[in-house]
Parts: C-alpha cells; sequence; structure tokens
C-alpha cells in the first residue's frame, strides 16, 4: 500500500497558503473602500474567489498566490475565465438588483510572498 502523507501534506499546504491569499486580499479590498458581498462563492457553474461592491460598481475578484506579479497574470486563463463569468452571471441571476443597477467587472488580485497585494481593475473584459 501506498503512502499519500507527502502529496496530502503538499495539497494542504498550498490550500492554507492560498486562504491566506484570499484573505490579504481581502483586507485590501476593503482599505480601499470595497464591501465584501461574497468570499469564496461556489456554485455549480463555477467558484468565485471575492465578490466587492464599492458605489454603483459589483466587482468578481479571483486571486492568485505566485511568487510574482508576471505569473500571477498568465495564471489566468481562458478557461478559468470562463468558469468564473457563468459563476457571476448565477450570481446576478440570484441578485438581480446588482445586474440591474450596477457597472459590473471582472478583477484580478496577485499575491506575492512578502509584498502588498496587486490589485488589477478590469483584468479582462467580458463581451455582454
Amino acid at each position: 500500500m501506498r503512502n499519500n502523507a507527502p502529496r496530502d501534506d503538499s495539497r494542504r499546504r498550498a490550500e492554507i497558503f492560498g486562504l491566506k491569499a484570499e484573505q490579504a486580499a481581502a483586507w485590501l479590498l476593503r482599505a480601499k473602500g470595497w464591501r465584501i458581498l461574497a468570499r469564496r462563492l461556489k456554485t455549480p457553474l463555477g467558484e468565485v474567489d471575492i465578490v466587492v461592491r464599492r458605489g454603483r460598481t459589483v466587482a468578481f475578484v479571483e486571486v492568485k498566490a505566485r511568487p510574482d506579479l508576471t505569473a500571477g497574470l498568465l495564471a489566468l486563463q481562458p478557461r478559468q475565465r470562463e468558469r468564473l463569468q457563468r459563476a457571476a452571471t448565477l450570481f446576478l441571476a440570484q441578485q438581480p438588483r446588482y445586474a440591474r443597477d450596477h457597472d459590473l467587472r471582472f478583477d484580478l488580485v496577485v499575491v506575492r510572498p512578502w509584498r502588498w497585494p496587486v490589485h488589477i481593475a478590469d483584468a479582462w473584459q467580458v463581451d455582454r
């Protein structure tokens, strides 16, 4: 019988690191005046790390913990963007006031070790 403990340990460490990155991103967004509407929003169509609102803008935020900004930007592939967009569509169907009365966008927060997180507003455009 094979021992999966090292693999399980590394997966658990990665999960904890990801949770800490999401927490750092949430702190940054709050400091910038955003109100958190949802965290770790799981839907049958995908997951959104953080949903925030400021004024008349609602942003669906993906958080990437990477060693540098370039790696963070490259980590968000088209397939993942599509899943985020589908999850956002479901969120808006369940919360129609945000779809009607707010501007919508997709943001990215890159969290790097021992550096301030970087918030990239409107990280990609969506055809609506």
